[in-house]
């Protein structure tokens, strides 16, 4: 049926590139003497190795479990031995290293014995575990685990879903392969897919540049019957694949900032994705291949289907790597990312290999200031402002640079691409985000130890309260103190008697009774040998100190004649 088609705001339009890699079909490419299978491969928790070195593991084997629910397992592509389990390099620009589970193959590519699972039947939490714990994976590049994006959400059920087969960067090519050899399969999964959403349809885009995949793709959705399945032909404009500018071109429906597509009713999906989901609940086989356009600087451009961990060096081997090539990338000349090396593996998220040689990319001209033209903000199909951003990225504002919403920009590259002053803009923005995470996981580290600190301050003094608690308790549990000393008046012996209000205070007093009484039980060791002038000295400091006492217990100033005479000097 004829769909009324929409429009996105920016975007352009570089030469495709497409045709080289499509005139020959997929070849499957043989397995290497070692894979190298990283254990994270997707957004998330990484997974939990199952396997130690000198394991020999089975075609379709699980090596690394699902750690929590945003994650997705990892399975051997072949049979073979385990012979490390160490950090290998990664196929990132930082060039960084990450733990991978290398596997040499034994080449009888034994399979491991597959428990049925009726997919018909199970509920559709169930379906989501077993896709999570097959490795399903986006496979558009985000690689996010897609049983996470199978849920209904709170509303229940969705509107729509859309499958994106638009594949608008230059040279990449294994979709529209995919959908030309897959195309029936592919429906399949999306109608799976439909009903884990509750959806109530299905439309499946695709560029006006791949007539064979929609040609393809009308004839299985004819063959399977189904009124809520339509596939439309969009018009070729970069970046079309984006899964918001798509939903905006199919739909109508410009998801904003702070939003997702599915508070709009829309979930989007790859056609690669939606295949690996047929067959991981039809035929019982996980996420261990995965097809790649070879292009660029080669002898044979070509689309392989290749096994996860199989080094991008012998994927080259296979299709002719030329000898002025100078840079390698994962993805497209728009968005892709250079390779740290040849060493590093295939990924579930290396949709494309490209070659760059000088004479197919010349090298970039030189950086020249900022003119404030504005071309960059026109070609923005995220509505952002670019030249802002560059500007506060640039100038380490990273507070300004979030204020225009740097994190709304998908990297496309379509600003620097129509940039007059050629600046790398996509570079200084991926440089401000780095440094935004970077800091944010700082807070977080500074968050987290304080919060301990104050915790332990909080345990100690919690502590020392019980301490005395449990101290008090004892003193009060113990019979009162009696008097010392026999040479108190009644009233000193009733007023020590009495139990201290305070059982704090009871104890103290009761030690300094304990000390007065130690004290008075010493006598002086220097009173044996007194001249007479010495022990008259001694008895008027006893009298004295007798008399004070006499004062104090009987609160009267008056004496004795007796006593006043015992304090006169001896004459």
């Amino acid at each position: 049926m004829l769909r009324k088609l929409f429009s996105f705001n920016g975007g352009v339009k570089p030469d495709p590139n497409k045709g080289a890699s499509t005139r020959e079909p997929i070849a499957r490419l043989p397995l290497p003497p070692q894979l190298i299978i990283p254990l994270h491969q997707h957004i998330g928790g990484t997974p939990r190795p199952l396997v130690k070195v000198g394991d020999r593991v089975l075609h379709g084997q699980r090596i690394g479990a699902a750690d929590g629910n945003v994650s997705s397992a990892v399975h051997a592509p072949t049979s073979g031995t385990v012979v490390a389990i160490e950090p290998r390099l990664m196929p990132h620009a930082s060039g960084l290293s990450s733990m991978a589970v290398v596997i040499e193959p034994d080449g009888q590519d034994q399979r491991i014995e597959r428990e049925p699972f009726d997919w018909h039947a199970a509920t559709p939490g169930e379906v989501r575990d077993y896709l999570r714990d097959a490795g399903v994976v986006g496979l558009g590049g985000a690689v996010f685990p897609s049983h996470l994006k199978l849920s209904p959400g709170k509303a229940g059920g969705t509107d729509t879903l859309v499958l994106n087969g638009a594949e608008c960067e230059p040279f990449i090519t294994c979709d529209d392969m995919l959908m030309r050899s897959e195309a029936e399969d592919i429906l399949r999964g999306a109608l799976v897919m439909q009903k884990m959403l509750a959806a109530k349809q299905v439309l499946v885009g695709v560029e006006d540049n791949k007539p064979e995949a929609a040609a393809a793709l009308k004839a299985a959705a004819a063959a399977l019957g189904h009124a809520s399945l339509d596939v439309v032909v969009v018009p070729t404009r970069y970046p079309a694949g984006g899964a918001k500018q798509l939903i905006r071109v199919l739909t109508g429906i410009e998801v904003p900032h702070g939003s997702r597509s599915t508070d709009f009713g829309v979930q989007c999906f790859n056609v690669a994705t939606a295949l690996a989901v047929w067959n991981a609940l039809e035929h019982g086989e996980p996420l261990t291949r995965r097809i790649v356009t070879v292009a660029g600087n080669v002898d044979r451009p070509r689309n392989f289907d290749v096994a996860i961990g199989t080094p991008i060096g012998f994927v080259f081997e296979h299709a002719g790597l030329k000898q002025d090539t100078d840079k390698l990338i994962m993805g497209g000349p728009m968005m892709g990312i250079p390779l740290p090396g040849v060493e590093a593996p295939v990924v579930k998220a290396t949709n494309c290999l490209l070659a760059s040689s000088p004479a197919l990319f010349p090298p970039p001209e030189p950086e020249l200031p900022c003119i404030r033209c504005g071309e960059c903000a026109r070609a923005c199909p995220a509505d952002l402002q670019p030249f802002e951003l560059y500007w506060h990225s640039r100038a380490r504002n990273f507070g300004r640079a979030q204020e225009y919403h740097l994190f709304d920009c998908i990297e496309c590259g379509c600003c620097a691409y129509v940039c007059p002053s050629h600046i790398p803009l996509v570079d200084y923005y991926r440089y401000a985000k780095s440094e935004i995470w970077a800091r944010e996981r700082d807070k977080d580290a500074a968050d987290s130890a304080r919060e301990r600190f104050e915790f332990r301050n909080w345990r100690a003094e919690r502590e020392k309260e019980e301490k005395a608690a449990k101290l008090a308790a004892r003193s009060a549990a113990k019979p009162a103190a009696k008097p010392a000393a026999t040479d108190k008046s009644p009233a000193e012996g009733e007023a020590a008697a009495t139990p201290a209000e305070d059982p704090k205070k009871a104890l103290i007093e009761a030690a300094m009774a304990r000390a007065k009484a130690q004290k008075e039980a010493v006598a002086a060791k220097n009173t044996d040998t007194l001249t007479p002038a010495q022990q008259a000295q001694v008895e008027a400091a006893e009298a004295r100190r007798k008399l004070a006492a006499d004062i104090v217990a009987t609160g009267s100033g008056e004496t004795t004649s007796e006593t006043a005479t015992a304090d006169k000097p001896t004459e």
